[in-house]
Formats: structure tokens, sequence, C-alpha cells
């Protein structure tokens, strides 16, 4: 396209236009067309003319045409486009709907977006925009674990008791073990976060080893007590107890929340506990991690110091977590639990209905 065109206005031209500019009530998009035409009028470059009216060089381009082919008017009023495609009719869009829900083709797993298009014979765009309108995600996966612990009731009971009614005079730990731990090491230094562009991270690493974090959360206090070992055995585990036998003050009966890991309930701990009649555990149901207070510790840690962290070593390694603990515990807040047991029975039941209904149909 030519770089410079020359607009011949008549007096009437120029005067209806500079009327359309110095109207406050005429639309933002014709005084913009006229200003064009006005600029363009002036022998200016296209390149002045756009910069001047705020626009594109295509956009001034195309309302000089206008100009030329349909004067003024042409400028105040928008061309009438070709009337659209037809709506989908109801038969496909109920198509669209039925095929994520039945059996995939070939081997798949599930249906994709473009395979149902092709089925339904619609673009990929509408079988997202019905998805959409639907709350339909084909794409996703949801997983569930049920315990089959037979005295789950009474063990989530004593738990959640715990958390909402701590004794007096005593202490609530949740402990537990965040095992094989990575000293991960890149390959090259990465790059930090700037305006419009993520961090980076090499995707190969190198690794220096491994760590296990003993960790006993105060529920009252949100304070942590960690330890970081080589292995997790009964040994490691007896030894983080006497640990916190050490930090808790005498006097204190200390209510233990953790799993059923075997570790656990050695014969060795067991003797242990016998020799610490202010001991006593309480043990989670089993396929119930959710229950225990210091997993939420272990996501926060993993997440915000361990999973993109650089470690020469795994004395690096567990020198970043004792850091990270040290500053959680300046800052300690008491761990809350919100619902009640009776909540949660309600809402396993409504659960358990729905995969029954489920599996019914």
């Amino acid at each position: 396209m030519a770089q410079t065109v020359c607009i011949l206005l008549s007096s009437e031209d120029r005067s209806r236009l500079a009327a359309v500019i110095g109207d406050r009530n005429s639309p933002q998009k014709h005084a913009q067309r006229a200003k064009i035409v006005l600029h363009s009028a002036e022998r200016r470059s296209v390149f002045d003319v756009a910069r001047l009216s705020g626009v594109s060089r295509p956009a001034v381009w195309r309302w000089q045409r206008r100009y030329a082919e349909k004067g003024v008017d042409g400028l105040l009023r928008d061309q009438t486009r070709k009337p659209g495609k037809p709506p989908l009719s109801a038969k496909s869009v109920a198509k669209v709907l039925a095929l994520p829900c039945s059996e995939p083709p070939g081997n798949a797993t599930h249906w994709t977006g473009r395979a149902v298009a092709k089925a339904a014979g619609v673009s990929l765009r509408t079988v997202q925009r019905i998805w959409g309108a639907h709350r339909l995600q084909p794409h996703r996966l949801r997983t569930f674990k049920k315990s089959n612990d037979p005295a789950f009731a009474e063990k989530v009971e004593d738990v959640v008791g715990l958390y909402m009614s701590p004794p007096c005079h005593a202490v609530v730990l949740s402990i537990d073990e965040k095992s094989q731990i990575q000293a991960l090491d890149r390959t090259q230094p990465g790059l930090p976060l700037k305006p419009g562009k993520c961090a980076t991270m090499t995707h190969d690493y190198k690794r220096n080893g491994t760590t296990t974090l003993f960790a006993a959360l105060n529920v009252l206090d949100g304070t942590v007590l960690g330890r970081c070992m080589k292995r997790h055995r009964h040994q490691e585990f007896i030894k983080f107890l006497n640990a916190v036998e050490r930090k808790v003050p005498a006097g204190k009966i200390i209510h233990v929340i953790l799993d059923n890991y075997g570790t656990h309930k050695h014969p060795k701990v067991d003797a242990w506990l016998a020799d610490h009649p202010r001991w006593v555990f309480h043990f989670t149901p089993t396929s119930a991690s959710w229950l225990n207070a210091v997993e939420n510790f272990f996501s926060a840690i993993t997440r915000r110091r361990i999973r993109r962290g650089v470690f020469k070593s795994v004395a690096d390694l567990e020198d970043a977590i004792k850091r990270y603990i040290a500053d959680h515990n300046r800052n300690a807040k008491p761990f809350v639990w919100t619902k009640t047991a009776d909540e949660i029975f309600d809402k396993l039941n409504r659960l358990n209905l729905h995969l029954l209904n489920e599996s019914v149909h």
C-alpha cells in the first residue's frame, strides 16, 4: 500500500468533520475517523496520521479508502456484516455433552476436545464453549482414598477431640517423618524472575544424597521441633522421641498424634513408651493422613523451601531445613481445626452415597 495518500476535502466535508469532532455527543469512533481524514488532508504521512489519531496504519488506510468511496456518510455508518452461522441444534449440543461421558475411542483413557469435535462434526472452539457452559471437564481427574479401618469413627473422634479440646496441663503434638528428601543441585544456574518472564531452572539435576526430616508440631502454639537423620527406622524414631522428651517441660502429659507406619509400632518403641508413662500415642485411621496436622507443615516446607532449592550437599539441605524451621517458629501460630467429628462423618456419608449411586448407574 502507498505510504502517503492525498485527500482533497471540500469545504462542506471539512465543516461536517469538524462538527463531528466538536460535538461532545458524537461517538468516539466517529470522531476518530474524522480526525484521520482531516490529518490526511494536511498531506501528512500515514505514520504521522496514525500517531496523531492514536490508531494503527492499517486503520488509517481503511478509513482513507472508505472516505474516498463513500464520503463523510461512509465514516459515520458501519458496514453491515454477512449473517453468521445458524445456532447449533439441541441435538448437536446433546451429542457434545454425551460423548465425553461415554467410552472413549480406541485405546484412549478419555475423550479430548478434538476427538469430540471430530465425532460431532463441529469446531474445537464450539466444544470448549459448550463444555464451559455446562462445567464439563473431561481432562481433569480427582483421586480419592477411602479408609477401611474398622475403628475409623473412634479414631477420628479421638484425634479431632485433641485438636478442638486439648486437655489441660498437657502438650498435644503431631509427629511424622518426611523421608527421602533429595539434595538436588542444578547443572547450570537458573535465571531470576523478570517482568513478563517467569524464573527458570534447568530440567536436569545432580543428586547429592538424601535426608529424612522428623518433625513434631505443637498444636497449641504452632511451633515445630525438627531433626534431620540419615534413615527413618525405629532407632531414629526413638532418638527423635528422646529429643522431644528433653524439650517438653516435666510434669506435662504428652499426647502424640501419628500415623500407622510400622516404625511407630515397633516393639522397641512400645518398650520406650512403657518407660515413659507420660507419653500417650493416638493413631490416625489407616489411609487418613489428612488428620495429621504436621502434614500441613511438610507441604509448606516442600513448596517454599525444598522444591525450588539448589543444594550442593546433604549438609547444605539440612542447614536450609533448620533455618526454615527457625523462621517458622519465630512467627508460629496455633493450629486451628474447624471441622467437628460429626461434620466429617456427614461429609463422608454423602460421598459414600454419591459413589453408590454412580456405581449403580
